[in-house]
């Protein structure tokens, strides 16, 4: 929204200067975007005096002129009409930039003859269209700007324009009245009376309107009445200056006024030429679909079904709420008029004017929101301007349908500023800002004015308040404690196991990943998801249909971009969400990580070497030991079909407690996927993770025993498919006091041992805690591990 300084004091009685202003608007919530000084492109220009005109030696047209300046006096060549001797003219010396000739101008000559500057005309200037002579000034000093002049005797032209950014919600400020009405509001001046009386019609409207009973919705109410008997034509240079300062182009006096009260008091209108309004009847009615009309713009539109147009006896004219048709449009040779004030439904605007991709001033207003109660109002405005400038006799004004009933009242709670908004107003000034507002007050009943769609409670009217008392008052207030004494934690427990993990990942060489929740249904099918239950019903993309069941599909789809663009050795991890179900709480916390590629680079010293098994198990292990899982666990297998069936293991604490999975990812997962193997991964669950038994912060004293630690070693001959973990598990249960740790350090196979054979070799710790163990307390202790290993494993000491 653009306005002119001027334009904004036509409305508003102040004092006030320009970024007193543009500050004022941007705290009462109309945020000033820009501020044009017209005067700066001209600042260069000062005035001359032509002391002498001679013709040119070679050039009939052509005058050689001595023109006065600051600098002296300066031989100009010009060949324009009135360049002669006596008249004060506007000069452009040379390194002066003319906007509009797009022309620094320099020394130069012409047929023979030096030239040392340049006569401008209006036009050259940008000041108007107006090319057929030079500028002559009635009053002027030589050397003076000629900015300073046009200041003094004709600000218009260089006055500042002003454009704000005007929100969904505050559609009065799309006319320069209801930008006044907030400042005036907020005591930056005085609100103007521009108030006119009603133009008194001479004889009946000889254009009837009618607006079918299925319209009504989409169009409530349309004013009209005929002016004839008028002269079209140019504006007057006050209503072109305004036009062309906010960057419209004059057309014609009849369509200038339409344009000026669009913006001038966010009423748009429209002009029909009388003389071609077929059967001299309008009938508003929505489209069967397939009319067509031409629209100003020299394009045709074809209508769909339902959208508001206006039509003659003989074709559609007008696009209701959105643009006129050139049939009807008025010209320099137009002497009889319709004017037109109506009132469109805001929805069906929009619908309309997106669907034929017009965007017009009239469009941007009408789906905003615009005053009805001053339709009325507006014919009445248009009629008098026309009138005064153009002539002309008006009619009676002829009315169709109803002005839609706005009025609603809310209750003022002067408390609650105090409440909502932190900030102390007394209530009679809380009332006085709304009245300033066009609120009218009853009690503590406060009448919104038509022209407020946005304020819809009483919510709305202490925003208003707080609005022109101004938000950079309000001083901040710590919030008082809920308790006394130290505050409880933010982070609930959850979420502090989150941060450890993501804290131990990223010690370990991890880089975090931040994927969709949303993946493709064949990948969710490969993790046992992509169900209905988990389906989007409006998916973004096709690729984005199901919630994720896991959070290795996004890992390894991100593994498989840095693989297409060179990057082979990666180690990723996800925090998050996953998701079994399609309710709200059937969702479960994850920690994933991927491990692909080689442990380094490739070195001399063969440190280098492929990712395994035993490489993402440690790092599992670490980042459960950072959620605070027991050190103590079970390594089982037999989890889901995504995983290598012989490479990895799960991390329990008892057959049905699974704190995590790792190892080797399924070959058929990969080459779905698209991505080079193999690669190693692990998922925990942070909600399995027992909570310790103590809330306390303080960690418990450091627990060492003072006695000297026993290794006993022992080789079982068990069945060449018996899996080591399960002889582990044994033996670290034969007595859990004593035992504190079991390895496996050898295996060996074949020799005399056999077919179906192999030999497994532990070390056995045991930590004594009261007293140091004796032969027999550690001959007692081995035998345990004996029988329970023959027990789990059908194994036998190794002679």
């Amino acid at each position: 929204m653009k306005f002119t300084l001027s334009w904004l004091k036509d409305h508003l009685e102040t004092t006030a200067t320009v970024d007193e202003i543009c500050e004022t608007l941007t705290d009462l919530g109309l945020e000033v975007e820009g501020v044009e000084d017209r005067g700066a492109r001209l600042r260069d220009f000062t005035i001359g005096y032509v002391k002498s005109a001679e013709k040119h030696p070679d050039a009939d047209r052509l005058n050689v002129c001595q023109v006065e300046t600051d600098e002296g006096v300066m031989q100009i060549i010009c060949g324009a009409p009135n360049a002669r001797a006596g008249i004060t003219v506007v000069v452009a010396k040379p390194g002066v930039y003319v906007p509009g000739i797009d022309t620094t101008i320099g020394v130069g000559k012409i047929r023979g003859v030096d030239s040392f500057g340049m006569m401008a005309s209006e036009r050259e200037m940008e000041l108007s269209e107006e090319h057929d002579g030079i500028i002559e000034l009635p009053s002027g000093e030589v050397g003076q700007s000629f900015v300073d002049w046009l200041a003094l005797n004709d600000p218009a032209k260089v006055d500042p324009v002003i454009e704000i950014a005007i929100t969904p919600n505050r559609p009065d400020a799309l006319g320069v009245r209801g930008i006044a009405r907030d400042l005036a509001a907020r005591g930056l001046g005085t609100l103007k009376a521009r108030d006119c009386e009603p133009v008194a019609g001479t004889f009946p409207c000889p254009v009837s309107v009618t607006i079918d009973e299925d319209t009504l919705e989409q169009c409530p109410v349309f004013y009209g009445r005929v002016i004839k008997g008028l002269k079209n034509g140019p504006s007057p240079a006050w209503l072109q200056d305004a036009l062309q300062a906010i960057g419209l182009r004059p057309i014609s006096f009849l369509v200038d006024v339409t344009n000026f009260f669009t913006y001038d008091r966010n009423r748009p209108l429209h002009v029909f030429d009388a003389d071609k309004i077929a059967g001299n009847a309008l009938r508003v009615h929505r489209a069967k679909g397939g009319e067509t009309l031409m629209g100003l713009d020299d394009k045709e539109y074809t209508f769909a079904e339902g959208m508001t147009i206006i039509s003659d006896a003989n074709s559609v004219e007008s696009i209701g709420g959105v643009m006129g048709g050139l049939a009807t449009g008025c010209t320099e040779e137009t002497t009889n008029v319709f004017l037109e004030a109506a009132y469109f439904d805001r929805v069906r605007t929009a619908y309309t004017g997106r669907a034929l991709k017009i965007n017009s001033d009239a469009r941007y207003r009408f789906e905003r929101g615009i005053d009805p109660e001053w339709t009325p109002h507006g014919i009445e405005h248009a009629t008098r301007m026309i009138m005064d400038h153009a002539g002309g006799e008006a009619s009676d004004v002829v009315v169709a349908g109803a002005i839609p009933d706005t009025s609603r009242a809310y209750k003022l709670d002067t408390d609650r500023v105090q409440s909502l908004v932190g900030m102390t107003i007394p209530a009679e000034t809380q009332r006085t800002t709304l009245t300033a507002l066009g609120f009218t007050l009853e009690g503590d009943m406060a009448h919104v004015p038509s022209w407020r769609p946005d304020v819809q409670g009483s919510a709305d009217l202490v925003e208003e308040v707080a609005r022109i008392a101004s938000l950079t008052k309000l001083e901040g207030v710590p919030l008082p404690r809920l308790s006394a004494g130290v505050p409880r934690p933010i982070l609930s427990p959850m979420q502090r196991r989150e941060v450890a993990a993501r804290r131990a990942a990223a010690a370990l060489g991890y880089n975090e990943c931040v994927t969709y929740s949303f993946i493709d249904q064949a990948s969710a099918a490969l993790f046992g998801g992509g169900t209905d239950e988990t389906r989007l019903e409006n998916p973004i993309s096709a690729d984005m249909s199901h919630m994720r069941p896991a959070l290795l599909p996004g890992l390894l789809a991100a593994a498989a971009r840095n693989q297409a663009r060179g990057f082979a050795d990666m180690a990723l991890f996800e925090v998050g969400p996953a998701f079994h179900g399609g309710e709200p709480k059937e969702q479960h916390a994850l920690v994933s990580g991927l491990l692909i590629g080689r442990t380094g680079p490739k070195d001399v010293h063969g440190a280098s070497r492929p990712v395994d098994v035993y490489d993402v198990k440690a790092d599992a292990e670490a980042v459960l030991a950072a959620m605070g899982a027991p050190a103590r666990v079970q390594i089982l297998r037999g989890t889901s079909s995504e995983w290598h069936p012989g490479r990895h293991g799960m991390i329990c604490l008892g057959p049905k407690k699974v704190l995590g999975i790792y190892g080797e990812v399924h070959p058929k997962i990969l080459t779905a996927m698209d991505v080079k193997g193999p690669a190693m991964a692990f998922t925990l669950w942070p909600e399995q993770v027992p909570m310790p038994r103590k809330s306390g912060a303080t960690r418990p004293a450091l627990k060492i025993s003072d006695l000297q630690a026993v290794e006993r070693d022992f080789a079982f001959v068990v069945d060449a498919d018996v899996e080591a973990l399960i002889l582990v598990n044994a033996a670290m249960g034969a007595d859990k006091t004593l035992i504190t740790d079991v390895r496996v350090f050898d295996e060996f196979i074949g020799g005399s041992l056999g077919e179906g054979k192999k030999s497994l070799a532990i070390t056995v710790r045991l930590q004594p805690e009261g007293k140091t163990l004796k032969d027999a307390d550690i001959e007692a202790v081995g035998a345990k591990v004996i029988e329970k290993v023959a027990k789990a494993t059908g194994g036998v000491l190794r002679g």
